[in-house]
């Protein structure tokens, strides 16, 4: 009788454990980010991505500045994933192009930038243009850019001898999609 009731218990307590499992997560929400990079009130989360890719720089001499050098950003290369790791589009450019796997998609035009501490691309905030084509990207209106990982430029050498040298590395990052409520 006692393993009777151990075992119902247990299972009891199985069954509750895995009631949350398809729970949905929380609300993305953005008040522990600068105010610089805050949707503006009258916009809702349309959908959360995380951004896994790369992003090329290229060695380049500076404008207005002869004889020296930098590291430009030529553009990105990611997958979009949703929360569950399944692939919901690419961010790829130039110009700057959120992809959904429905065809549809958008560009963008920096609203805003934060920084996200020492080896991490910034926080962005981005207003889209009108999408092109239907699907998920239809009626959003802002992007972020949040939680990056790396995606600075290169600390290799940017000088004259290597001028027109490409270099990629590894980012990762939130985008989080909004659109007018």
């Amino acid at each position: 009788m006692t393993i009777r009731i151990l075992t119902a218990l247990a299972t009891a307590a199985g069954l509750a454990a895995c009631s949350g499992m398809g729970a949905k997560p929380p609300i993305y929400s953005q008040a522990a980010l600068p105010d610089a990079v805050k949707v503006p009130a009258g916009h809702a989360v349309a959908m959360e991505t995380v951004g896994a890719g790369e992003i090329t720089y290229e060695c380049r001499a500076k404008a207005s500045m002869p004889g020296q050098h930098e590291w430009v950003f030529v553009g990105p290369d990611a997958r979009l994933l949703d929360r569950s790791g399944k692939q919901v589009g690419r961010y790829y450019g130039p110009p700057a192009t959120w992809e959904s796997t429905d065809g549809s998609k958008v560009t963008a035009t920096q609203v805003a930038v934060a920084p996200n501490g020492s080896g991490n691309i910034p926080h962005q905030l981005v207003k889209a243009n009108p999408a092109m084509g239907t699907g998920a990207m239809q009626g959003v209106s802002y992007i972020q850019r949040v939680s990056t990982q790396g995606g600075v430029a290169p600390t290799a050498a940017c000088d004259a001898s290597a001028m027109g040298r490409k270099q990629v590395v590894k980012y990762q990052a939130d985008y989080i999609f909004y659109r007018a409520i």
